[in-house]
């Protein structure tokens, strides 16, 4: 395993809500990095963010890991869930709030 599979496989697995995504949640650097944070925070959910802009490897890597072509990339508790689309979709048929329910995820402080 990679250096860069086994960082982003470290992330994953310890955290229960992950995005990958272009920048910040205070700082987006591109829309639908700021459509995702937007989601995650209307569902109220702790989750961890890395910047895929501060780490080439990383920005490759994550796109090799979940054979996912885009970022950002959403994980809850270890599985992958799909990009800023995918989370729209879930988000306005209440999937996605119900699914960090049923996963029990941490609330936002």
């Amino acid at each position: 395993m990679s250096d860069a599979n086994a960082r982003i496989s470290e992330v994953v697995t310890g955290n229960d809500v992950v995005l990958f995504m272009k920048g910040t949640p205070l700082f987006p650097q591109c829309g639908f990095s700021s459509r995702a944070v937007s989601i995650l925070d209307h569902c109220g959910v702790a989750y961890e963010s890395v910047d895929v802009l501060q780490d080439m490897e990383i920005r490759q890597g994550i796109k090799a890991y979940s054979d996912w072509p885009t970022i950002p990339q959403l994980y809850v508790k270890g599985e992958f869930l799909g990009g800023s689309d995918i989370m729209m979709e879930m988000f306005e048929a209440g999937e996605l709030k119900q699914l960090m329910e049923d996963k029990n995820v941490a609330k936002a402080e």
